[in-house]
């Protein structure tokens, strides 16, 4: 069930909320509980209800091991560590069979020629997402950092269907209290205003820029066979305000959700293409995923405790771990690489202090981010190579040049550096007529326009 969907718009969330309340108005707070955790099964198992075991199963064991480490029971106290390594196992496991067995199946047919049939998998929804957040709730319940246990509450940690697709990924302190925030089982008229306000500028976002850039970034990487200079720049700048508005327009959608019932979720976006550095900008993009890496990965391999070179290397390590999350293939791997490398010529740049001014700094980010998001659209090399070749290719064949898509680049543009993001702006709304008015503005175009258009995934989903 996709956000920007009729069924979901006017249906499941509306029916959802009403209900919700309604229990904890009863003061069947258990209930209520109950429900929703009903209700986002129901809203996973809406794509595919196929992966409706796996994942209570993960639920469950991820549970069982975490109950383990919050009870301290004695008899196998001397073998926390152990079990903490076998659930983390356990997790990369079933993420490893689903997502990457094809891709290691593919590698070892083309180094040999065992040429072994590629198996019958389809990826489950949402899984490195909840795979990524029970691993840190099981390292968190390791060092003792979790101060609640319940399987109810747990379940609706994993579960709570604004952030179950595609995150943010949620730490299991910030979600409990919520949760269990007797002021939160009440309606909040200021929150219900705020959460559709947020969700409708992500609505926005989504149907009519991000699906509309996809229109010619699917036809540059997808169906042209070649690619003309001014081709190429279209088709790469296309995916990369796609996929901003695209992530930026999800995220929105679930912040405004999760308001609705009164959480709020972590800010996962934060105006990426305003950064002067590729360290700056993944401080403002996916942040949740890079707090993660940060911290369960990065932290641990040594981080900063170390020598320099070392450090360059942990950096290294950490986004081609980033990358290969974002997908089974080489294109993501050197996407990641590319990243690494680019974040250890930041650190030794900064050493220099050498100041080459906003302008350019903010110039070179951009196009580093532009160029590298080619492999991350990519479905193989020679997509890439095409795109590439195209943009770096001195012809005097401009090719067919549409006005439509280098407007649309040029507001996308300038929106993304001179506009306040939707995280400034709901600080700063006034709660009245007027706003109400453009709500509903708004919510009237993007409900217009998917009228004339299906409704499309979003590209986080692939992950």
């Amino acid at each position: 069930m996709l956000f920007n969907s009729y069924i979901f718009i006017f249906i499941f969330l509306p029916t959802t909320l009403l209900i919700y309340f309604y229990l904890n108005k009863r003061r069947l707070t258990v209930l209520s509980k109950f429900f929703l955790v009903a209700s986002s099964l129901f809203f996973y198992g809406w794509w595919n209800v196929i992966y409706l075991p796996l994942i209570i199963f993960s639920i469950l064991i991820n549970y069982a091991i975490g109950s383990i480490f919050y009870r301290e029971i004695s008899k196998i106290k001397k073998y926390r560590r152990l079990l903490l390594l076998f659930g983390v196992f356990l997790n990369l496991s079933l993420l490893g069979y689903f997502k990457y067995t094809n891709f290691l199946i593919e590698n070892i047919n083309m180094f040999s020629s065992l040429n072994m049939q590629p198996l019958n998998l389809v990826l489950p929804l949402a899984i490195s997402f909840f795979t990524f957040q029970q691993i840190t709730y099981l390292v968190d319940s390791y060092y003792s950092k979790i101060d609640e246990h319940s399987l109810l509450n747990y379940a609706n940690f994993v579960l709570f269907f604004p952030q179950l697709i595609a995150g943010p990924i949620v730490h299991h302190k910030e979600m409990m209290p919520q949760f269990s925030s007797i002021k939160n089982k009440l309606i909040n008229y200021k929150n219900i205003f705020l959460g559709i306000f947020i969700f409708s500028i992500g609505l926005f976002k989504k149907v009519v820029i991000a699906d509309t850039f996809s229109i010619w970034a699917t036809n540059g990487f997808d169906i042209e066979e070649s690619l003309t200079f001014i081709e190429a720049w279209v088709t790469s700048l296309s995916y990369t305000f796609q996929l901003y508005f695209d992530f930026s327009g999800y995220a929105d959608m679930a912040i405004g959700a999760a308001l609705l019932f009164n959480i709020r979720l972590p800010l996962n976006f934060n105006s990426p293409y305003k950064s002067l550095n590729i360290q700056e900008f993944w401080r403002r993009w996916h942040m949740t995923l890079s707090r993660l890496l940060k911290d369960y990965v990065y932290i641990p391999l040594g981080g900063n405790r170390c020598s320099n070179f070392r450090i360059y290397i942990n950096l290294i390590i950490t986004f081609i771990i980033g990358g290969i999350w974002h997908g089974a293939g080489w294109t993501f791997i050197v996407w990641g690489t590319l990243h690494g490398v680019a974040i250890v010529l930041n650190r030794i740049w900064q050493k220099l202090n050498i100041n080459i001014g906003k302008i350019a700094a903010w110039f070179i980010t951009f196009n580093f981010i532009n160029i590298t998001w080619i492999f991350f659209r990519a479905k193989e090399w020679n997509d890439a190579i095409k795109v590439l070749f195209g943009m770096f290719s001195v012809s005097t064949d401009i090719g067919s040049i549409n006005l439509i898509s280098v407007l649309f680049i040029v507001l996308a543009i300038i929106v993304t550096i001179f506009f306040k993001n939707t995280n400034e702006l709901e600080k700063k709304i006034k709660i009245g007529f007027v706003a109400s008015l453009g709500v509903s503005f708004v919510l009237f175009i993007s409900i217009t326009v998917l009228l004339i258009r299906r409704s499309s995934e979003f590209l986080y989903f692939q992950f």
